[in-house]
This record gives C-alpha cells, sequence and structure tokens, in this order.
C-alpha cells in the first residue's frame, strides 16, 4: 500500500523561524548542492506537458493565477527520473534495519528531541490519543528529527514524475494537490520543499495526504509541516494515525519468545496488536513499523531488545561487521561508519582491500577477511 510517503527512507529541529516566506534554512544537508541534476530546468517536452496540465488543473477548480505563479521558476528534474526509474529492490534485513533506524546515536538524539519538545509531544497525545514517543519515533525514522526534510521544490518534482509518465496519473493527481495546498495559502511555492518523490516537510507526507490529515495545531491558521517549529508536522503524524485506526492504551507489540512476527530467523520475536498494522498504514513494511515501535519505546527510557540477532549469512555478528568496518578504515579503505550494515560503502572498501592483495573483488565480508585485517 503506497500511501503518502517517498519510496526511499530518508534517514532535531531546533525551533527558530516559523515565518512561511523565510527561505529555507542552510544548516541542513542539501541533496541539490550534492547533485546538480536534481536542480530544476525547464526542457521544451515537460513545458509543452505543462501547457496541457494547466487547462486540467484550471478544470478541477485551481486558480489560473495560482497555477502561474506555482510554475514560475520551476523546471523538469532529471534526478528525480533517474531515482524513479532505478529503484533496486532488496530485502534488508531486520538487523541492519534497527542498526540503522534505531542506533544508540539516533536514541539519544530522539530523548534530546522529545525534551526539547517535551509540550508539545504530550499536547498532541492528549488531543490526538497518539503516544508522543510514537509521534516523536516516526519524526526521527522519516526526517532524522528534522535535519533531512528534502530541499527539492515539491512543483517540480511531482510534475517531473507525472510528466515522465511512469506513474503519471498517480503523480498527476499529488501535482493537483499541491496545487490546491498553495491554494489554500498553507505554504509559499518558494518554500514547499521535500524529497526527490514529492514527501514533504518533518513528517514527510506527499500532497494528498496532507490534504487529508494535515492539521493547524499552533493555530496560526496555516498547516505548516516545513517550518523549523515542527508542531504542525508532528500532529498531522498523529492526525494521519488517529484516522488510520490508532486505538488508545494498547501496545504497538512487545518482544515476545512465542510472539507471532519474526522477521529474521533466530533473532527477536513479537507478540504484535492492532497499532503495529496502524504504523504499517505509515509505510506497509513490518520492519517499517517494529523499527518506529522500537525507537519509540528507547525514546520512552527502554532498553535493547532482549533476544540477539545469531550470525548472518557470511557467519558474523554485528560485533565482528563492526570491527571489519573500523579496521578496513584504520588501513586506508574507508567504509563510511561502523554501524555493522554491509552496505554499498563497506563492500567497495571491501573490494579496494582484496584488489591490494591480489585477492578476488568480491566485496563480501567474511571471518577469513577479519582475521586477515
Amino acid at each position: 500500500m503506497f500511501t503518502r510517503r517517498t519510496f526511499t527512507l530518508m534517514l532535531a529541529a531546533a525551533p527558530l523561524s516559523a515565518c512561511a516566506d523565510a527561505p529555507p534554512t542552510s544548516s541542513r544537508p542539501s541533496l541539490r548542492a550534492a547533485d546538480p541534476d536534481l536542480v530544476p530546468r525547464a526542457t521544451a517536452g515537460w513545458s509543452a506537458w505543462v501547457d496541457g496540465f494547466k487547462g486540467r488543473a484550471r478544470a478541477q477548480g485551481l486558480s489560473a493565477n495560482v497555477i502561474e505563479a506555482a510554475f514560475r521558476g520551476q523546471g523538469f528534474v532529471p534526478g528525480v527520473v533517474a531515482r524513479d526509474r532505478n529503484q533496486t529492490e532488496f530485502k534488508r534485513s531486520f538487523e541492519d534495519y534497527i542498526a540503522i533506524v534505531a542506533p544508540e546515536s539516533k536514541v539519544q538524539e530522539g530523548r534530546a528531541a522529545f525534551a526539547r519538545h517535551r509540550n508539545t509531544l504530550q499536547s498532541i497525545e492528549g488531543r490526538y490519543g497518539v503516544p508522543a514517543e510514537i509521534v516523536c519515533a516516526i519524526w526521527g525514522v522519516e526526517s532524522n528529527f528534522g535535519q533531512r526534510r528534502g530541499d527539492i521544490p515539491t512543483i517540480s518534482a511531482v510534475s517531473t514524475l507525472a510528466y515522465d509518465g511512469r506513474r503519471g496519473a498517480f503523480f498527476e493527481k499529488q501535482l493537483v494537490a499541491a496545487l490546491q495546498i498553495l491554494q489554500a495559502g498553507d505554504v509559499s511555492t518558494r518554500n514547499m520543499l521535500g524529497s526527490w518523490a514529492g514527501a514533504m516537510g518533518h513528517t514527510q507526507f506527499i500532497p494528498t495526504s496532507y490534504l487529508q490529515s494535515a492539521v493547524d495545531f499552533t493555530g496560526d491558521g496555516r498547516r505548516d509541516i516545513w517550518s523549523e517549529d515542527p508542531s504542525d508536522a508532528l500532529a498531522s503524524a498523529a492526525s494521519y494515525l488517529r484516522g488510520a485506526g490508532w486505538t488508545s492504551g494498547q501496545n504497538w507489540a512487545v518482544e515476545n519468545a512465542n510472539g507471532d512476527l519474526t522477521p529474521d530467523a533466530g533473532g527477536p520475536s513479537f507478540r504484535t496488536g492492532p497499532n503495529f498494522r496502524v504504523i504499517k498504514r505509515y509505510n506497509n513494511s513490518d520492519s517499517y513499523a517494529l523499527g518506529v515501535g522500537h525507537l519509540a519505546d528507547r525514546i520512552a527510557g527502554g532498553g535493547p531488545l532482549r533476544q540477539p540477532f545469531g550470525p548472518d549469512r557470511f557467519g558474523l555478528t554485528i560485533d565482528q561487521r563492526q570491527e571489519l568496518q573500523r579496521r578496513l578504515t584504520a588501513a586506508g579503505f574507508d567504509t563510511q561508519g561502523d554501524d555493522g550494515v554491509i552496505g554499498p560503502n563497506s563492500r567497495a572498501a571491501i573490494s579496494a582491500f582484496q584488489r591490494s592483495r591480489g585477492l578476488p573483488a568480491t566485496g563480501d565480508p567474511s571471518v577469513s577477511l577479519l582475521n586477515m585485517l
């Protein structure tokens, strides 16, 4: 079920200005600065498609002035199409997923973010019945507590995907919804920014889900999920979950040796409840729901998972994988971190090390490789 977010995982904002016309903060990572292909540019094909779309948009009650203003300065984004066409389908282990979304460093960030916004989060819980730690954990998983909200103009991103045509009808619907948001005055075109697939703000709503669930929690007349103040975005996430059927007073899941869900063979098992399935409405993935729930438990003061994970398919435990990464980096083959997840950076480092020793460059970790290092 594709509901309201981007297709890729986007892994604490200090409250600054909530002014709708303020430029986005330059202290956050910039996708556009890192990749010139994410900078919009007008092309003949995109421009012709937009000209045809404008009539369809007006037929749905959108103002011609709003439409013209929204497309001013927008364009085709080649990097968006490249990402959409090159999504690699793979199944990451639950152990790897937890290592990415709920490492100890992120738990500490989450507790600090919760402390900064405690009053707001508790008020949101009181209004919507969704635990404050669950809302905070979604914030952490979706945008790293506001640090990775995305900086691609939403109108450019969704119009590029609508024009490209692979899922044209879906993204044209998102484009119409984005224009409706602009027409309502909740945000300016300049500040309507998000991911390459059109997911926006602290909690990464796609435009149609914004129209469905976004709320004005601060009472300033705008449902502003983009500003440095995350209040509206956090409340909107709670609104979404309540609308999806959140049941107050029930656990999302508990770790249980006889649970109904064991994501990894030999790893932890969980006894899940109805609220687990509600979290999956945000992103239809068992690992996502388990990650959000576990991070929420840790933010609330809970400890690590009790049941350890066994060795992976290469015969290595997470401690051994972390040691492998540290030793590779120390030897001059940088793995870009030591989280124990053997992803592209670690595989590239392993391959480079193997080539330096005259070995087949498989990129695979192993006990013998660790011993060699």
